[in-house]
């Protein structure tokens, strides 16, 4: 099943075929269906599900060219319950909207979908345009699922669940220049009518979050749902405050958001918003300042509410862990980096792992820090060796830099010049893009996504030198309690890494196959969102891959070690936005969005290009629009 502009008839086929991938309360509602289907006694006890395989597809080819063009589920799932009998789903992809829709406010009006707003939350148009439209996004990312214990949103017929869906930015304008990083990140929160009997998810508010109280929002790529309810969002490729006047990429951010080039403040940018959904279908929006100034994308919160894993997409980044003060609340706590202590370099290595700290402080005092300080009030940054000894040579960003902290200054360096404190420190800053971060709680493991192992991962640079494939790989870390820092002191949490080893490997080509892929179409390739599910036992991988001519969605089950292709995303684009919820309301979802298809590279689609680029504008507003959706099934329990 794919996608379609028609939401009407969309929504026919959702009520009639649409319900969600599993019933996992304890198979309630599969003992519902099958009581009035007259095959079971209704005081039965529910059967218990005890495990789930999935069936892969293949890779789709140019025989059918419609199926690279556009989002495509040839995958299904068998289920195994205690009873001993086994359920069948095939699987499906619905989508909520084309981003560029006009949708639902709520209010009786509609909404643009992905759409721009500025500091005033007035539209942001494309100048470019003959019509001035409105800038929207063909970038959806992170979104979270979730459900509030009081809603007030009118015209729910079912029960009313919530998605925020954040927009990471916009590929280009109507002339076909680069609008990457030049407009502030719009984030929504959706109001969904959930219907109780198959779990259908239809859109019926759009909301568009004001941003303007914390200066709008930089680049927003993963997210993941806290414990606590609320969407953890993520800036990613923070702007080098040292080099701010020569860049003209935030400067067209800061005339785009503030009509003023000059006027946005990169010490604002780079830290992790955190979005609570309102009963109303509303949401408002706080930055924890205090949780490193880093290319943030898809930070993990343990089990014990405090402990938070951050992915750092980022040319020499790092791993980075915060361990809050109190349970809930991320506005203060301990900032800490890795060390990467190497045992083995094949396959992507392996390392013990140590943690240096770097600070504790409050976002209330580092916000201070960033309202008022300038770079060179922090920090001396040089791009040449200045022979002078005072100075520290560190990596940063693919460069060498050689820095100097002012005095006095090592808290502010420590939360707003983050990657150059924990390389000064003696952090392990070697890591290339590494994205997504997520949990199996129950083995008390963690799994962080390495898009790409390049040189910075290699040649030793940042303190790591493995031997790996472009082609990434997922990692496994252990987490254990009982952990030091660099100085003796006790890490406050049960769950900190002191591992850290390749899982899956990705494998790059010697040459381009025939449909042009420069990496092993069977294996993952450039593993960007990471997902664990408890009750599935599975780790879901999303692909952000320029070696893919169409990027996975992949099912990976960690017991039976199993891996499998579940979905693909139109040629050119990137799987996002990937959410493994266990249970709302006793249905299952996995929430995926695609972003920017049609995004051609010559050495990748050159053999593919001209076939599919027309259908790819056909489908998705002449490559402007992408789809914010969630895979569901059929079951077949008769």
């Amino acid at each position: 099943m794919t996608e379609s502009l028609d939401l009407s008839r969309r929504r026919l086929v959702q009520l009639l075929t649409g319900a969600p991938l599993l019933p996992l309360a304890g198979g309630s509602l599969a003992a519902t269906l099958l009581t009035a289907c007259g095959g079971s006694d209704a005081a039965a006890p529910a059967p218990k599900l005890m495990s789930v395989t999935f069936t892969g597809m293949a890779a789709p080819t140019l025989a059918e060219p419609a199926k690279m063009a556009t989002t495509t589920v040839a995958s299904s799932l068998s289920a195994t319950y205690s009873d001993g009998k086994t359920q069948s789903y095939t699987l499906a992809y619905q989508p909520f909207f084309i981003t560029g829709a006009m949708v639902a406010n709520g209010s009786g009006g509609t909404v643009l979908a992905g759409g721009y707003y500025d500091i005033n939350n007035k539209p942001i148009l494309d100048k470019t345009d003959a019509a001035q439209r409105q800038f929207f996004s063909d970038c959806p990312d992170g979104t979270s699922l979730l459900k509030l214990d009081a809603p007030t949103v009118a015209g729910v017929k079912g029960n009313t669940v919530f998605a925020v869906v954040q927009f990471e930015y916009t590929t280009r304008n109507v002339k076909g220049d680069s609008m990457y990083g030049m407009l502030p990140s719009p984030i929504a929160v959706l109001t969904l009518d959930q219907d109780k009997t198959t779990g259908a998810l239809t859109l019926v508010k759009y909301h568009n979050v004001n941003t303007s109280g914390v200066n709008g929002l930089w680049i927003t790529c993963g997210a993941s749902r806290s414990p606590w309810n609320t969407h953890l969002s993520s800036e990613e490729y923070e702007p080098d405050a040292s080099a701010i006047a020569t860049n003209t990429q935030f400067a067209n951010f800061s005339t785009n958001l503030y009509g003023d080039a000059t006027k946005a403040n990169p010490y604002h940018y780079g830290h992790m918003p955190e979005i609570t959904v309102n009963p109303d279908g509303t949401g408002s929006v706080k930055k924890h300042y205090c949780m490193g100034r880093i290319s943030h994308e898809l930070v993990q919160v343990m089990p014990d509410e405090r402990t938070a894993l951050m992915g750092d997409d980022a040319t020499n980044g790092g791993l980075f862990m915060f361990v809050a003060d109190q349970a809930r609340d991320l506005s203060s706590g301990t900032l800490y980096v890795a060390k990467w202590l190497q045992k083995t370099a094949d396959n992507g290595g392996s390392a013990d792992l140590k943690w240096i700290k770097l600070g504790k402080a409050t976002s209330a005092e580092i916000k201070a820090l960033a309202d008022t300080l300038k770079a060179a009030d922090i920090l001396s940054v040089k791009t040449t060796d200045p022979a002078d000894a005072s100075y520290t040579k560190i990596p940063f960003s693919g460069k060498t830099n050689w820095i100097k902290i002012a005095p006095g200054m090592e808290k502010a360096a420590a939360f707003l010049e983050t990657h150059r404190y924990a390389a000064f420190k003696g952090g392990s800053l070697g890591f290339t893009k590494m994205e997504g971060t997520t949990v199996n709680a129950k083995d008390k493991i963690a799994y962080s996504a390495m898009s790409y192992i390049q040189p910075a991962m290699t040649n030793g640079s940042g303190g790591i030198a493995v031997k790996g494939p472009n082609a990434g790989a997922v990692y496994a870390l252990n987490l254990k309690a009982g952990q030091v820092d660099d100085t003796g002191a006790a890490i406050n949490s049960e769950w900190v890494p002191v591992d850290m080893a390749a899982m899956l490997v990705g494998e790059d080509l010697p040459a381009a196959d025939a449909l042009g892929n420069l990496a092993n179409p069977d294996k993952i390739a450039n593993p960007d969102n990471i997902k664990f599910s408890e009750k599935l036992r599975t780790l879901f991988i999303g692909e952000d891959s320029a070696l893919h001519v169409n990027n996975f969605l992949w099912a990976y089950n960690v017991d039976s070690k199993t891996l499998t292709r579940v979905l693909s995303a139109p040629s050119g684009a990137e799987s996002t936005g990937l959410h493994a919820v266990d249970d709302i309301n006793g249905f299952a979802y996995i929430m995926s969005n695609f972003q920017h298809p049609g995004d051609w590279e010559a050495a990748l689609h050159g053999k593919v290009q001209a076939t599919l680029d027309p259908l790819i504008r056909a489908n998705y507003r002449d490559r402007y629009g992408a789809a914010v959706g969630y895979l569901t099934g059929l079951p077949t329990l008769g």
